[in-house]
């Protein structure tokens, strides 16, 4: 369903709609950069269903159903990325605080006074923020996969950045599928490898939904303007649980450590194996941890 959220048109998918659930806890999941609400795998959102909560799901701005913001213009990302490295200030087209600010608004119109935010990437970037902006409507959060944005933390290597910013060999559908083929055999988890039947099956179904790069690199440039968060994680009060692959070669397991460091009191689990995606070995190990943690809070 489609919903007005801080002035925006998002698409929301909620397991509570038309009343169901009410009672539960809510919640939230936030998804990483250039990824729509379906990339949770059906069993993770099941899983939560069948311990007693309420999930709802949305496009981040820009990707997917929702409303994509292309009179903003394309960045140029080659220079971009040059001032984020030597400390320049990023021009972004919006901002990662304007990112958490849908996602509170989607709270808003749904009205859910408090959820339990997860997020996975991007999305656990956006969810600090939401803890960081509205400290009240958050009963506890799970930055999975995700960074403080410490400018020191390591980054990918050489071949997984190649891998990031290549493009397509085509405009046609089995090019872009292709693409995004081997771009997941790159960030994948290696401890738990995934049929590339399969994989052409859930890119495929992404693709065919909605195919909006652009939205990606405006995305992009957001989270390289983000250069404060890291000093401000020390302010988040909520309940917080880090998870992370130890085999991450898109976002280093020690941008989870310290992110994880930086939150008080915050949980830091590594998870052998695991990359940056979300295959089901991975989803029954992080639903193992997130249950417990989303029920004590």
């Amino acid at each position: 369903m489609k919903v007005k959220a801080n002035g925006l048109a998002i698409e929301v998918e909620d397991t509570g709609a038309g009343g169901a659930q009410a009672s539960r806890p809510v919640v939230l999941l936030i998804m990483g950069l250039g990824m729509q609400l379906v990339a949770w795998p059906p069993a993770f959102v099941q899983g939560l269903v069948d311990a007693g909560f309420r999930v709802v799901r949305f496009d981040n701005r820009d990707i997917g159903l929702s409303q994509h913001l292309d009179h903003l213009g394309t960045p140029n990302l080659v220079w971009e990325s040059f001032k984020h490295r030597v400390g320049m200030k990023v021009n972004a087209p919006y901002s990662v605080h304007d990112m958490a600010a849908d996602t509170i608004g989607v709270l808003d119109v749904l009205g859910i006074e408090s959820a339990h935010i997860v997020g996975v990437s991007m999305g656990g970037m956006v969810a600090q923020r939401v803890a960081l902006a509205a400290p009240r409507r958050v009963r506890s959060l799970a930055s999975i996969m995700s960074s403080s944005g410490a400018r020191y933390l390591p980054g990918p290597k050489p071949h997984v950045l190649r891998a990031l910013f290549s493009r397509p060999s085509g405009s046609g559908e089995d090019a872009i599928v292709s693409h995004y083929v081997k771009l997941f055999k790159v960030i994948g988890s290696p401890g738990f490898p995934v049929e590339e039947s399969a994989l052409r099956e859930r890119i495929l179904l992404g693709t065919r939904r909605s195919f909006h790069p652009a939205g990606t690199l405006r995305q992009m440039t957001a989270i390289a303007a983000d250069a404060r968060r890291a000093d401000e994680l020390p302010r988040i009060k909520a309940r917080t649980l880090v998870l992370h692959g130890a085999d991450d070669p898109l976002v280093p397991v020690a941008c989870g450590h310290d992110t994880a460091r930086r939150i008080p009191g915050a949980d830091f689990i590594t998870i052998p194996g695991m990359g940056h995606d979300l295959p089901p070995g991975v989803v029954e190990r992080l639903l193992g941890p997130l249950v417990p943690h989303l029920q004590a809070a």
